[in-house]
């Protein structure tokens, strides 16, 4: 069984594409994310303030696109993100008024 997962795609005032992310990500559903983020042009920013859950599965999709992304996150994954070096690889913040 699929975790739901969504994907909503726009661009934030400065112009630069944005996709929402809501729900998990997990193994059930990363490579509907990879397959999202696949042939997007970078910089992308990508808006995980509704995600509620992210495993290993979703981490690997993230890595793997990390050099052109700019993760907003809430509190809840920024520890994730910055203990598995993603935070290293990729811009991780919290929203601000542009997200």
């Amino acid at each position: 069984m699929t975790t739901p997962l969504t994907v909503t795609p726009g661009r934030r005032p400065d112009g630069t594409p944005c996709l929402t992310i809501s729900g998990e990500i997990d193994m059930s559903n990363a490579g509907s994310l990879d397959d999202a983020l696949v042939g997007k042009p970078g910089p992308l920013v990508l808006d995980l303030t509704a995600v509620e859950y992210l495993d290993s599965a979703g981490l690997s999709v993230l890595f793997a696109h990390a050099d052109r992304l700019e993760l907003v996150v809430t509190p809840l994954l920024e520890p994730v993100l910055t203990v598995s070096g993603l935070a290293d690889l990729a811009t991780v913040h919290r929203p601000g008024p542009d997200d």
